[in-house]
């Protein structure tokens, strides 16, 4: 009877893992079989290197809003990579029960805002701040990075918290037994070994910060240019893709597509270049 449940679990479980490989299958050959024919027929180099996007005159490059989405992305992580961090290390190793208690529930409750609120807390408080202050119409590349960077954060605190917490004892004890401070066993010994899964914290945020739609069409001006100030307004490749699908036809369609591919392509480099980095850092 055991043989038989661990047959159907293990049967179960394989037709799970099939069926996320060929839902990724799937999505690979609709995206590149729609996407890389328009690339082909716009040029390569065209679609990417163009600064002109005016689908009423065929003129389809992506360049600015390659640059916007990675503004917005590196902005967001200036912002929120060193606060989730601080945050994590905080609530792990020196916080104290009850404040951690409180501090989780917070976190939690900020992953669950859906990411249309913060775009409407942009647009609402953000903006005419920026506006006032800065100048500008205030929806900017630094408003979105600012949302963004706290849209990342209960991403950042709560692997990189597990990741803390997952260091044996024994590393802590023994900088300890050896004349370390707590603050510098933290600092020297627990956040080194813990730097795996801080990574992986950052390459999601970073994954989630590129991938962003909603709240950046609110709150980032969706102007096709190439910023020079972090106060201008800037169109990000998700938000181009999602404001003119709904119209788009024909070679139009298939330029947002190739735009999806473009971002697809993004997270595979990101996603690679974190699996090459661990995997060095196994081997070191």
């Amino acid at each position: 009877m055991t043989q038989v449940k661990e047959l159907i679990a293990k049967i179960l479980f394989m037709i799970a893992a099939a069926i996320s490989v060929a839902a990724v299958i799937v999505i690979c050959v609709f995206i590149f079989g729609n996407g890389v024919p328009a690339i082909a027929q716009i040029g390569f180099f065209e679609f990417l290197s163009g600064d002109v996007w005016r689908p009423s005159n065929d003129l389809y490059g992506i360049f600015p809003m390659i640059v916007g989405s990675l503004y917005v992305m590196a902005g967001a992580l200036i912002i929120g990579v060193p606060l989730g961090i601080l945050c994590a290390i905080f609530l792990s190793c020196f916080g104290g029960k009850k404040v951690v208690r409180i501090a989780k529930s917070g976190v939690q409750l900020l992953a669950g805002i859906p990411s249309v609120v913060y775009g409407f807390f942009g647009l609402v408080v953000l903006v005419p701040f920026i506006r006032e202050t800065l100048g500008g119409t205030g929806q900017s590349v630094l408003c979105a990075s600012l949302v963004l960077g706290i849209m990342i954060l209960p991403t950042i605190i709560t692997l990189s918290e597990s990741a803390l917490n997952a260091v044996p004892d024994p590393y802590y004890e023994g900088a300890v037994a050896l004349g370390a401070d707590h603050e510098r066993t933290v600092v020297k010994v627990v956040v080194p070994a813990a730097a795996s899964g801080i990574l992986a914290s950052i390459i999601l945020a970073l994954g989630r910060a590129i991938g962003e739609t909603m709240a950046v069409i609110m709150i980032a001006g969706n102007q096709v240019q190439i910023p020079t100030a972090i106060t201008e307004g800037v169109r990000t490749m998700t938000a181009n893709i999602v404001l003119e699908m709904g119209y788009a036809v024909d070679l139009h369609r298939g330029a947002l597509v190739g735009t999806a591919c473009v971002l697809f392509v993004f997270i595979l480099i990101i996603n690679f270049s974190f699996s090459a980095l661990k995997r060095r850092n196994k081997n070191g």
